[in-house]
């Protein structure tokens, strides 16, 4: 939970300690079970990309490592353990920041929840599950945006193996047909595997695409960097379980080494100015509260401070520490130590709306909500014999589409894609309603839509002086024509998809009966919410640009001894869900750190 007020300011201070002689690791909630307050690395952030820049550093015995987090352990939350149950995590529980947006005003002036994970493991403990790459033709921009060619979809192989572990799914199918080995990595460290346990729904989509294969072809590995078309869902599941950042790269075997600490519960105010360095400002310090409402402690960094606090969490800090555009913080009374204007802007969020249809078939995700008695089955089956329906996500397949060439909003406007290989949508099919509320009667088929190349941008920003006050998220979603018109075409694809032949004896109708772009219009803007993967509020850009936060190399503009490792570095949100694109760059950043600091 978020602290409102003001905390007093209780400096705690220790000496310095050798660190490497003395740590002894450990996942701690209170500062006195730390060995000392000064590091080598201090990580703000223990989520997907922060536990891995931990992992990879205290490779090196010589190097310490502290990461503070601001939410709990993620050992013994069953929902962040049982795949199925990700629904339940946000919002509004101890394992969501439970932040909410501005009113948006492309979606009729509602405010949305905005889920960000509260918890060890971050937003990769409370997502649900997808482990979707994108097109190649993403990450080659990253490199043309950056000026750099190691964030290439060809560099970047290495690292894409480096984080997976390809894993059997639950139930030990055979999985030939349903991914490609070649493209995979089997010996990396956070699981990846396919669905472990068959929905009714399955094979329907998959003969969609012999029935339609002209709009919806078959791909067998939706990850290999081509990814248009239909094929199996991959996702971060080992064993039936939940594969996070907090359980792979902190496995025991990694959080036994001796140089590496994580500090629960740290609520992290501001990072601190601590000398000059060839004329520039050193961010070598860190202030953050032991607990809600505790007393503040200031931690240093011999070498660097690293931001992994997410595209919401990092922009937040910044600015409070005075590094931000210095119009934005004269306006609310901070002192701008760095005028860096890009901080909190250009962020970039896929929309998403569920479209349902009411089938006659009652072997659908209902009855969990509905039947207490089948619900306590699964569960018993999941514990004893990691089988049955909580073994995956919600989602056993996923589309990847383009609009049609000749769409009319490319006479109007660029194609924001990618590439030509690179999708505008996406389609999500699942067996029925996956969250409450539960409809009282009937089964459903639900397929969500999400645009996947908006060009609608937002902010995050602060109102206040309080750094433990929320920040002020403004996705701005469906504000431009072309985020409208692909959300438009993209339900008119799902429709088009359960159309096809194969489910003409199973859909009974369409819940919503909107087809003119006016009346799909009315729907989209009073339904769309979010899928929950923003970024770019760091963004990255060629190394002396006047624009962004971050250099190719990801250490921030203008300033000596503080970095920037999570989603918010990416300058365009990719094609795809993002927790993949944040492992990877995770991993080579962590090479990039390694290189700098080499003995």
């Amino acid at each position: 939970m978020l602290m409102r007020s003001t905390p007093s300011y209780i400096f705690l201070t220790v000496s310095a300690l050798l660190l490497q002689d003395l740590c002894f690791a450990s996942i701690v909630s209170q500062v006195k079970d730390l060995p000392g307050l000064v590091y080598d690395f201090v990580i703000i952030g223990g989520g997907t990309a922060g536990n891995v820049i931990a992992n990879r550093l205290t490779e090196n015995p010589n190097f310490s490592v502290l990461v503070l987090e601001a939410g709990g352990s993620n050992e013994g939350v069953l929902n962040a353990v049982v795949p199925f149950f990700c629904p339940r995590l946000t919002p509004q529980t101890p394992f969501d920041w439970n932040f909410t947006t501005v009113p948006q005003e492309g979606l009729n002036g509602r405010t949305l929840f905005y889920a960000r994970g509260h918890i060890l493991g971050g937003s990769s403990s409370v997502n649900f599950l997808g482990y979707t790459r994108g097109s190649s033709e993403d990450y080659d921009r990253y490199a043309r945006l950056s000026g750099d060619p190691g964030w290439s979809w060809d560099k970047l192989q290495p690292y894409f193996r480096k984080n997976e572990k390809w894993t059997a799914p639950a139930d030990n199918h055979n999985t030939a047909g349903q991914f490609n080995p070649a493209v995979h990595g089997f010996h990396g460290i956070n699981s990846v595997s396919l669905a472990g346990f068959a929905q009714p729904i399955d094979s329907k989509v998959i003969q969609t695409t012999k029935e339609l294969p002209d709009e919806f072809p078959f791909n067998l590995d939706t990850n290999s960097g081509r990814h248009l078309g239909i094929g199996y869902t991959q996702s971060t599941i080992k064993n039936g379980a939940r594969s996070s950042s907090a359980t792979s790269y902190l496995a025991p075997e990694f959080v036994k080494r001796r140089n590496l600490n994580v500090l629960l519960h740290a609520q992290v105010a501001r990072v601190l100015n601590t000398a000059k360095v060839n004329g520039k400002l050193a961010f070598q310090a860190v202030e953050f509260t032991e607990g809600v409402g505790g007393p503040v402690v200031r931690v240093t960094a011999r070498k660097e401070v690293i931001l992994s606090a997410g595209s919401i969490g990092t922009p937040h800090i910044l600015l409070n520490s005075g590094i931000g555009d210095s119009n934005t913080l004269s306006l609310v009374g901070i002192k701008t130590l760095l005028h860096l204007p890009s901080v909190g802007r250009n962020l970039s969020d896929h929309p998403l709306i569920g479209n349902q249809w009411l089938v006659n078939s009652t072997d659908t995700f209902e009855q969990l909500g509905r039947n207490a008695t089948y619900a306590q089955e699964q569960l018993d089956l999941w514990t004893n014999d990691r089988r049955g329906t909580l073994v995956d996500g919600t989602f056993n397949n996923v589309g990847w589409v383009r609009l049609m060439k000749d769409a009319s909003i490319f006479g109007k406007v660029a194609d924001p894609a990618a590439g030509q290989n690179t999708a505008h949508f996406e389609l999500i099919p699942t067996n029925g309603v996956t969250r409450p509320p539960f409809p009282a009667t009937g089964n459903f088929l639900g397929v969500s839509t999400v645009v996947l190349t908006p060009t609608s941008r937002g902010s995050v920003t602060i109102n206040s002086t309080n750094p433990f006050d929320p920040p002020l998220i403004n996705p701005n979603f469906l504000t431009t024509d072309f985020d409208i018109f692909a959300m438009r075409e993209a339900i008119r694809s799902a429709r088009r998809f359960i159309a096809a032949p194969v489910w003409s004896n199973y859909t009974i109708s369409r819940v919503s009966n909107a087809t003119t772009d006016a009346e799909l219009d009315v729907y989209i803007r009073s339904g769309a919410s979010t899928i929950f993967h923003p970024v770019g509020t760091a963004g990255m850009s060629p190394k002396g640009a006047g624009y962004g936060v971050v250099d190719p190399d990801l250490r921030v503009k203008g300033v000596v001894g503080l970095r920037i490792v999570d989603a918010s570095v990416l300058p365009v949100v990719p094609a795809a869900h993002t927790q993949a694109a944040v492992y990877v760059f995770a991993e080579r950043a962590a090479d990039l750190i390694k290189a700098l600091w080499k003995d």
